[in-house]
């Protein structure tokens, strides 16, 4: 039983105070991003490019997350959550009624552990702490080491030698409804390579070109998936907001160096980890295990299939990060609400109406602040 384990003991003592520096991390990163979204214009307008459905992590409607690594990803996220919560619970004998992994048409989906609620409430402070914590903790020592073992991989990676003219356009990632880009054809996947005769190097210029032309009519030409060259003459509108596109597609570069991408991916690691939240569908050109990037390495350890193991281990950190910080938030009925609920049932055991007023009132504010960091790209414009 490995709640009888030694090393679940010390785990389960080690934890106990943990669950503020979590939640402290966790509104650290979402009062940031609160503060990026009412200065940067430009940040809100990526925002609602990518879609509310982005914040979700769920396969299939989150466009960003794939169903393999992200349903692998997140089955094995709830269920490490949830086991340290089991563990920890049995470690100090507190009735576990069941547990189980969720099934859907014979494919897991998720896990469960049910602890005894009534022999929980009842459970001194810093059992209760211990418990509680155990489940974003999980998360979050899981991420870590999913991290350090993708910049391991990451570490092993050799450049090919660029053959051949450099490449230039941007490749086309997503298409606006309704937008210029749909009008004229152009579909997911292709290359814009000019705007009148003018090559495209660098992402910028794209936008650059374009505001320098509006309210005339440009010629565009890109080369699509069939690497069939087309070129369409477009009616360019007279004004568009400053921090809104033009043509409605979602770009990313394809002339990125390879050794280039790589320097800087691996030097993310040391001096801004949260970068790497960055999703490799989201940022292709900047992640060297991503689908664009990927056949231009080689590793000296998984030779040609490193992308797979990069890719895995890069939604293991993603996903389990952002479930440990959520959970820790002092929000209702996630583990950090429960905890620092009962924080408050302690300090204020003889007052019943101001503990449920507090509680109340904690819920509400935290609630308010992460609702906001999520609809205000769409409130301000």
């Amino acid at each position: 039983m490995i709640a009888k384990n030694r090393a679940a003991r010390i785990y389960a003592k080690f934890n106990t105070y943990l669950m503020p520096i979590i939640t402290i991390l966790a509104i650290f990163l979402i009062v940031g991003s609160l503060m990026v979204m009412f200065s940067n214009g430009a940040a809100r307008a990526g925002v609602r490019d990518v879609g509310p459905q982005s914040n979700l992590l769920i396969p299939g409607l989150n466009p960003y997350l794939p169903w393999t690594y992200g349903w692998l990803a997140l089955v094995i996220t709830i269920i490490v959550h949830e086991a340290g919560h089991g563990i920890v619970a049995r470690v100090y004998n507190i009735k576990v009624e069941s547990t189980g992994i969720v099934l859907i048409l014979g494919i897991p989906i998720g896990a469960f552990v049910n602890i005894e609620r009534e022999e929980l409430a009842k459970t001194p402070l810093k059992i209760k702490s211990a418990i509680l914590t155990a489940g974003p903790l999980n998360n979050m020592i899981l991420a870590a080491v999913s991290l350090v073992i993708l910049y391991i991989i990451v570490s092993t990676l050799t450049p090919f030698p660029i053959m051949g003219e450099p490449q230039y356009g941007v490749r086309v990632m997503g298409i606006g409804d309704n937008s210029i880009a749909s009008s004229i054809g152009l579909s997911k996947g292709s290359i814009i390579e000019s705007i009148d005769n003018q090559k495209i190097r660098a992402v910028e210029d794209l936008s650059k070109l374009l505001r320098s032309n509006l309210g005339t009519d440009v010629s565009i030409s890109w080369k699509d998936t069939d690497s069939n060259r087309i070129t369409r003459i477009v009616s360019l509108p007279k004004s568009v907001e400053a921090n809104r596109g033009i043509l409605g597609v979602t770009i990313t570069s394809v002339g990125s160096d390879p050794a280039l991408v790589l320097t800087r991916y691996k030097t993310a690691f040391g001096s801004n980890p949260i970068a790497l939240l960055l999703p490799p569908t989201m940022a292709q050109g900047s992640v060297p295990y991503s689908d664009l990037m990927a056949p231009k390495y080689d590793s000296s350890i998984l030779g040609p299939s490193f992308p797979i193991f990069s890719n895995l281990l890069f939604w293991l950190w993603f996903i389990n990060f952002n479930v440990g910080i959520f959970n820790a938030l002092p929000i209702g009925p996630l583990d950090g609400g429960q905890l620092y609920n009962s924080l408050i049932e302690t300090k204020l055991s003889s007052r019943t109406k101001k503990v449920k007023n507090a509680s109340l009132l904690l819920t509400i504010i935290m609630t308010s602040i992460v609702v906001m960091s999520l609809v205000l790209p769409w409130v301000i414009r």
